[in-house]
């Protein structure tokens, strides 16, 4: 069945092993965005923006470089990450599915195992959240400015900017409701960068004057690839809403504002908007203006996110819980900015499933340190159980990185990463597919109404534009990697009603 009942596991996670005394044990806090791409943060080469406080966490840490997610869209990661099991396994395979709570997760099994556990900010997994001392989430997803907020079960509206409204959260629960004498684990969720959007106060005019520049595969002509690619609905040029995304008029969450924020609002928006509409634009000028009113907005939820990360690194230091902390920095999946003509994420191509990965722990961690190990979501749940000298119960797929967090290379680390989407037909069109990624190739099979393969050589090919598949000069590594595909379908479960054709 699905859930095991957590009676039978909780033995199995209580207990400090050996090698990590009681003292040892780490606070964590596990810092999550909502769509937030790898190549919007400077510590990992974006040419678009600045983010001095995750670079500071980059810095004074390690960032991974493959770091992948299973699933890239918003509910299945989190469900991903919470139990430590590929979504076929965990019951959340689409945004409609809703999460089975009495499944173990690492929060259940930190709190039975003496931690203090509190969640606050974009829960998105429809049941109520189980294994927290402590939560206080939105609804759904939530909104941008003046959200309601939901704590322990009572609703309640907040006025404010939303990454704003979440960190002063967290900073107050951590003043106010931190036990002195057990170690604690805070899930610090942020509704932004979700779409549509919407820039805090403080940041609607940041960008203004200066062009972002455009992906290099911003007009992608998909030429080599299946209709899997030219077939979705999700392009900048075409398929942003005009008042919802792109601001152009009254859209529900500027309804939302009191007159003091609408009047902010549009004071800062007008000229962009006037900006937008001149003249009469070629279909190309158009995709290029879709993107500048995109990107910028997207950075701007970004440059807030990285403020209030600031604040929260900054209490660390004055309270002097910066060298027993472990911060974890990520997002649920990564995102198209414009790569390939799109928005949005969904896809196996490496934009949509490379997921930031920034962690810190001074006790542990050597600074400035990076790895290119192939990691996935599936690894924080044991990960942070074994930093917290706990068991990892038998079901959880992933594998702790805590000997790379040590800087060692396992010499048995996985060689390649399992991906699989499931919400077809579904909002913006993608095909359901699963593929393998090596550090060097990846595969990808599109089902259910077409049968269509895709290989890139990621050496030769880093933007991905040239499907091999078929080429005899790669037959052999076809051959090899669905071979290895049938094994981690094999080790991880996957029913055999997905065939490979």
């Amino acid at each position: 069945g699905l859930a095991q009942p957590l009676q039978v596991l909780l033995p199995l996670g209580i207990g400090v092993s050996s090698s990590l005394s009681a003292v040892s044990r780490p606070n964590i806090i596990f810092i999550m965005s909502d769509d937030h791409a790898a190549q919007a943060i400077s510590s990992y080469g974006s040419v678009i923006n600045q983010t001095p406080n995750l670079d500071r966490l980059a810095t004074e840490g390690m960032l991974f470089e493959n770091c992948f997610c299973t699933n890239s869209i918003c509910a299945p990661s989190r469900a991903v990450i919470l139990s430590g099991r590929h979504s076929h396994l965990n019951g959340v395979r689409t945004n409609g599915d809703r999460f089975d709570t009495s499944q173990a997760t690492f929060p259940k099994l930190l709190q039975a195992g003496g931690y203090q556990t509190a969640l606050i900010g974009k829960w998105h997994l429809k049941s109520d959240p189980v294994g927290f001392d402590y939560w206080h989430i939105l609804p759904g997803q939530g909104h941008y400015y003046n959200p309601e907020l939901i704590e322990m079960g009572r609703k309640h509206q907040v006025e404010g900017y939303v990454s704003d409204i979440i960190t002063d959260e967290v900073l107050k629960w951590l003043t106010q409701k931190r036990a002195a004498d057990k170690p604690f684990c805070l899930l610090y969720y942020h509704k932004a960068p979700h779409r549509n959007w919407m820039p805090g106060p403080n940041h609607l005019t940041l960008y203004n004057g200066q062009d972002i520049p455009v992906p290099e595969t911003f007009f992608d002509d998909y030429a080599t690839r299946s209709t899997a690619a030219s077939d979705q609905e999700m392009t900048v040029a075409h398929h942003l809403q005009d008042a919802y995304d792109l601001k152009l008029g009254d859209n529900f969450t500027y309804n939302r504002m009191t007159p003091a924020q609408k009047a902010a609002w549009d004071k800062a928006y007008a000229p962009q908007i006037a900006k937008h509409q001149q003249g009469h634009p070629s279909d190309r000028e158009k995709a290029q203006r879709n993107y500048q009113r995109y990107i910028k907005d997207y950075l701007r939820c970004i440059a807030s996110i990285d403020d209030n990360l600031g604040r929260l690194l900054d209490y660390l230091d004055k309270h002097d819980l910066t060298r027993d902390t472990l911060v974890v920095y990520t997002s649920d999946q990564g995102f198209f900015l414009g790569e390939h003509g799109w928005y949005d994420k969904r896809f196996m191509y490496e934009e949509s499933l490379r997921m930031p990965l920034l962690v810190r722990y001074p006790a542990m961690i050597q600074p400035g340190s990076r790895s290119d190990a192939l990691v996935q979501n599936l690894d924080f749940a044991p990960t942070l159980l074994e930093l917290a000298g706990l068991s990892t119960p038998v079901q959880m797929q992933g594998r702790s990185i805590v000997p790379l967090l040590n800087g060692k290379m396992p010499n048995d680390w996985r060689e390649a990463i399992y991906y699989h989407y499931y919400e077809y037909p579904g909002e913006h069109k993608v095909r359901r597919h699963y593929g393998i990624r090596t550090q060097r190739y990846k595969l990808i099979h599109f089902y259910h109404d077409i049968d269509a393969w895709e290989l890139y050589d990621l050496h030769k090919d880093r933007r991905e534009l040239r499907n091999l598949y078929g080429y005899p000069a790669y037959r052999p590594v076809q051959d090899e990697l669905k071979q290895q595909l049938t094994q981690l379908q094999k080790k991880y479960q996957v029913p055999t009603d997905i065939s490979i054709k």
